[in-house]
């Protein structure tokens, strides 16, 4: 893999991260559109690739009218599974916050890992920039994944990973996320959408048009 490739692929992430990590009190949402660059390898149709946007910006929007000031909640949404991150201040908070992400048109499912603590400090989520931009470029460099089909959310060391994978694919993305490689990770957590080998050669002989056609 081109160096030069990796360091932008980098950069791309690492500034994507710090524009979305620089509200410390507002819900940020990390918004499917970072990497549209690679729409056409997505292996969500462009019809959900939009749902899942619209699914992260109402989300995000509610979270902002309905929980405190206090909070920091990142709200994910990968083929239409909504992975809740980051801090509040209570448990109803962060009971409200899932009914609020489950209460969204076309959410299938939500995984709320929200955490009962103070809002994590900017060096923090700084170091989270740095890790998501290390295990990410590790990914671009391995030569058995496609990395474009994995969404890397860091919140206080702590690795989330969806996609849209094999079970060869998630156990070689756990592997690189955990590798001695990547400092500062606390655990890693699934939140793929485990399809077969088989699905995944449909999914690749697919045109194009067929894959980003939207839904009316």
């Amino acid at each position: 893999m081109n160096l030069n490739f990796n360091r932008w692929m980098l950069s791309v992430l690492t500034a994507s991260a710090m524009v979305a990590s620089l509200s410390a009190c507002a819900p940020l949402v990390v918004g499917s559109a970072v990497m549209g660059g690679f729409v056409a390898i997505d292996r969500r149709t462009a019809g959900i690739q939009l749902e899942d946007e619209s699914i992260e910006l109402r989300t995000a929007q509610g979270l902002r009218q309905n929980l405190s000031d206090a909070s920091h909640v990142n709200v994910t949404s990968y083929n239409r599974m909504v992975l809740l991150t980051g801090e509040v201040s209570s448990a109803a908070e962060r009971e409200r916050a899932e009914r609020l992400a489950k209460s969204q048109e076309n959410v299938s499912s939500v995984v709320n890992d929200l955490a009962i603590e103070p809002a994590s400090s900017l060096t923090q989520r700084s170091k989270d920039i740095i890790t998501t931009g290390q295990i990410k470029a590790l990914m671009v460099d391995a030569k058995d994944l496609q990395s474009n089909a994995f969404k890397v959310i860091v919140e206080r060391g702590i690795v989330y990973l969806m996609g849209r994978v094999t079970s060869r694919e998630a156990q070689r993305a756990s592997e690189i996320a955990r590798s001695g490689s990547v400092s500062g990770v606390v655990k890693v957590v699934r939140v793929f959408d485990i399809i077969t080998e088989e699905e995944l050669k449909r999914i690749s002989a697919q045109p194009f048009s067929s894959q980003a056609q939207p839904k009316l």
